[in-house]
């Protein structure tokens, strides 16, 4: 059977919880009316979350890229457990804490940009850290916040498993969160019945727990001697590879050492010969200067000869008039007499 539309059901569990149950009964009232009854039962079993169960959410509706980065480091971070990796464990330790602080601002952000959000100063930040702490230690808890439908908030202590009952996904069955009980008062307490001893000499329940909690000591001391011989062999094999690195670094130097001392020969060489090709530029142009003074001083007797030439030429040919005017006159003299005779 079909259940709700996503968006729908997201858009109900991104409303505050003090609006939750009237958002709810509308959407459940629009089913009926459109003609969808399976629609509307299912839209009537979602109960009401907490607000810290809101508040994650919220983050997993607005920002499911940091939820799913968030399950995907989990995931790592579970697997360097069980592998027993220490540096790889501390590495991811340090970013599950950066990841969950960044996380817990983010939903200071969504929750401000919410209007009917509690004030900044009444929510339940812890809660939600503790939830997402908790995702880390559990692959069900993981999923179950990617999903965005949770109706508690979970806590986790750091040892044995996550309590799921405090942290549950949103299902046809699921009934009202129920208010926190208040603690009870010291002289409230029933008094603990003394550790009975099984009829066949089995040892006591408590001898039994303890002997649970030492085993699980033991466990975990090996697991830390375990990390520390592996931190160990790891910083010996990151130092054979920097020594690695060092010989080779080194031998790099040497080489470009070497090609330095003959980038300098070859400096001082390229120097010498534009030293001189400088000096015979510098001689070729002081032979250029004084040839431009002679030259200079040609075209100046060039041009006064030329002077000369016309001056003379001019006055041959006024030579020249002159005789052929004197020759005219003699020979007009000379028919004149002739005829006289």
């Amino acid at each position: 059977m079909p259940g709700p539309p996503t968006e729908l059901v997201q858009q109900l569990y991104r409303t505050p919880p003090d609006r939750f149950v009237a958002a709810r009964d509308a959407a459940v009232s629009d089913a009926r009316r459109s003609g969808d009854p399976s629609t509307a039962r299912q839209l009537a079993r979602l109960r009401r979350p907490t607000v810290a169960a809101w508040l994650v959410n919220l983050l997993a509706i607005r920002r499911p890229e940091l939820v799913a980065d968030l399950v995907e480091l989990a995931d790592e971070l579970r697997t360097a457990q069980r592998e027993l990796r220490g540096p790889r464990l501390r590495e991811l330790s340090a970013q599950r804490r950066a990841v969950v602080g960044a996380l817990v601002a983010e939903v200071r952000k969504l929750a401000a940009a919410e209007p009917d959000a509690p004030p900044a100063g009444r929510l339940p930040l812890a809660e939600v850290e503790a939830t997402l702490n908790a995702a880390f230690s559990d692959a069900e808890v993981a999923e179950q916040v990617r999903a965005g439908r949770l109706l508690r908030a979970a806590s986790y202590a750091g040892f044995g498993e996550v309590p799921r009952p405090q942290l549950r996904l949103v299902t046809g069955d699921d009934e009202e969160p129920e208010e926190e009980r208040p603690a009870r008062r010291p002289g409230s307490q029933r008094a603990r019945p003394e550790p009975a001893t099984r009829a066949d000499g089995a040892a006591p329940v408590t001898d039994r727990a303890a002997s649970r909690k030492d085993r699980a000591a033991e466990r975990a001391e090996q697991a830390e001697r375990a990390a520390q011989r592996a931190a160990r062999a790891e910083r010996a094999r990151q130092r054979r590879a920097l020594d690695r690195e060092l010989a080779l670094a080194q031998a790099d130097q040497k080489r470009v050492e070497a090609e330095l001392t003959e980038a300098t020969g070859q400096e001082r060489d390229g120097v010498a010969v534009l030293d001189a090709i400088e000096a015979e530029l510098a001689e070729l142009e002081r032979r250029r200067a004084v040839a431009e003074q002679d030259l200079s001083r040609a075209k100046l007797a060039r041009r006064s000869a030329e002077r000369a030439v016309t001056v003379a030429r001019r006055r041959a040919g006024e030579v020249e008039a002159a005789i052929e005017a004197l020759a005219a006159e003699e020979g007009d003299a000379d028919g004149g007499s002739g005829a006289a005779d």
